[in-house]
């Protein structure tokens, strides 16, 4: 079975289906899904500021941490799990688009920074928690942090542009 036929059957489920056709679930998914990316991209955006040093130089890196990053996890989970039924409603669309190919892209690539950001950079955060302007490659991660998020909300957006 190839990965089109694949998106297919997920498509022809009957959640697929009734998600697709509903008045109100379609839009109610992808207005959720629109507002946890807001929550979720919007609180990483203040801890990817921080950690390029251009927002809140005053406060530790820990502090902003703290404070964001329950919100921007929430966000996120949300994000995923209606981004997932959107999927489901148009697979094959989804599949077929370029721009969904760049999301997918962006949005491994913004996992990635974080994952390496947090086995190396996180482990030596009170070496630097109060300096206004962290290491270089902590400014790096928080600057690629913000070009592909930045990336993942272009590109989700021009597809849903071109259904």
């Amino acid at each position: 079975m190839s990965i089109i036929e694949m998106c297919q059957a997920l498509q022809d489920t009957t959640i697929g289906t009734q998600l697709r056709e509903s008045v109100w679930v379609f839009p109610i998914l992808e207005g959720t899904h629109l507002l946890t990316i807001t929550v979720s991209v919007g609180t990483l955006l203040i801890m990817d500021l921080r950690l390029a040093g251009l927002l809140f130089t005053r406060q530790r890196v820990s502090e902003v941490t703290l404070a964001v990053m329950p919100l921007s996890i929430f966000g996120f989970v949300v994000m995923f799990i209606t981004g997932a039924f959107l999927f489901l409603c148009q697979a094959v669309k989804a599949y077929s688009s370029v721009y969904f190919k760049l999301k997918i892209l962006f949005l491994l690539l913004a996992g990635l920074n974080a994952l390496v950001f947090e086995l190396t950079m996180r482990r030596k955060v009170h070496e630097w928690d109060c300096d206004a302007v962290p290491p270089l490659r902590a400014r790096l991660a928080g600057f690629s942090g913000m070009i592909l998020w930045a990336g993942v909300i272009a590109a989700g957006r021009t597809m849903a542009y071109n259904f």
